[in-house]
Parts: structure tokens; C-alpha cells; sequence
């Protein structure tokens, strides 16, 4: 495997990639990018200048996955998105690229990489709650119901900072994690 810059005239890799986006999300979050077309308008936005893109390769230069990363304040980049084709999760591809953005954010001067990871589905104990007024005392109940993300990110030294409760409708939070760059 070889992780390498997704760049903007390599048509094939984009279209992969896209591909890969929509598929990954279907379950997760079917809104997201319910069209190959706005999956690929997602990818070609990922490759604008300021942005990071990278995608994990096999032998055969297929993607296996992608990380882009943008920057949103002073030193905080976010991580978005994160995709690993299904046939290929749990061999590290995920952790390579979150490690291969790290290295890119360190060096152009960021701190700290944020991300949110939406339960627009049931995957963890906030969805379907209301989570107000003890929005942080919830959180700190958090259990993961049907493989949610959050726990593959506190992994690789992610940690949950908060939430946006219904941030997708009710009882649908955008689950906030972060790490420093080391």
C-alpha cells in the first residue's frame, strides 16, 4: 500500500474515490452525498490548493481509501473525510491516512485536527435523546450501539470534545473529536 496526493487531473482516482465516498456513506449517511454526482463535486472541492487530499493505494493503484483535510481556524484543520473501502477496514489503511494528515497539517503549521462524526442512524446511546440541558453529562455516557466511528478515532488518539446536539434533526448529533498534532 502507498499513500499519495489525490491531484486534480488524475480523473480515474477521482472517479474511485468518489465512488468509494457514496458507497462508504449509503448506510451511515444517506443524505450526505446521495448521487454520484455530488460525490464527485465533494472530491473535486477536497482538491482545491489550501486543501489536503490524500488517498491510500494497493499494487494495482486502486484506492483503497481517502483523508482530505481543511483548514478552519488558526491552527485547527478538519479531518473530512475519512473513507475505507469495506473489504479493506480493520488492516490499518484508516490509521495510515489520519497519520499521513497529521504529518501535512504539522507542516504547514496546525496544532490540532478536528472532526465530526454524525449518528444519523442510531450508532451510538445520544441518538433518538434529547440531549439538552446536560448536553456534556450525556456525552460522558456515550456507548457505541452498532460500530460507530468515534471509538476507531479515540484509537488513534482522538478526543471527543463535545457535541452539536440534532445537528442532523432530532436526536441526530454531529459527535465532535480532536487531537493534537504531534
Amino acid at each position: 500500500m502507498q499513500i499519495v496526493d489525490l491531484l486534480p487531473d488524475d480523473h480515474p482516482k477521482i472517479e474511485q474515490t468518489a465512488r468509494l465516498l457514496l458507497e462508504t456513506f449509503a448506510e451511515s449517511a444517506p443524505d450526505a452525498w446521495p448521487t454520484l454526482a455530488e460525490a464527485l463535486e465533494e472530491v473535486q472541492d477536497a482538491l482545491a490548493p489550501n486543501k489536503i487530499s490524500k488517498v491510500a493505494l494497493d499494487d494495482a493503484y486502486n484506492v483503497l481509501g481517502w483523508v482530505g483535510g481543511r483548514h478552519q481556524y488558526s491552527r485547527v484543520w478538519e479531518l473530512h473525510p475519512l473513507v475505507v473501502r469495506r473489504d479493506c477496514q480493520g488492516r490499518g489503511i484508516g490509521r495510515t491516512l489520519i497519520a499521513e494528515l497529521e504529518k501535512a497539517v504539522k507542516d504547514r503549521g496546525g496544532l490540532t485536527i478536528l472532526l465530526g462524526s454524525d449518528d444519523e442512524t442510531g450508532q451510538t446511546s445520544l441518538y433518538g435523546l434529547e440531549l439538552y440541558p446536560n448536553v456534556l453529562e450525556q456525552v460522558l455516557q456515550i456507548k457505541n450501539v452498532r460500530r460507530h466511528p468515534y471509538e476507531f478515532y479515540q484509537k488513534v488518539g482522538f478526543t471527543i470534545v463535545g457535541v452539536v446536539p440534532d445537528a442532523n434533526g432530532f436526536g441526530q448529533p454531529d459527535i465532535l473529536l480532536a487531537k493534537r498534532v504531534e
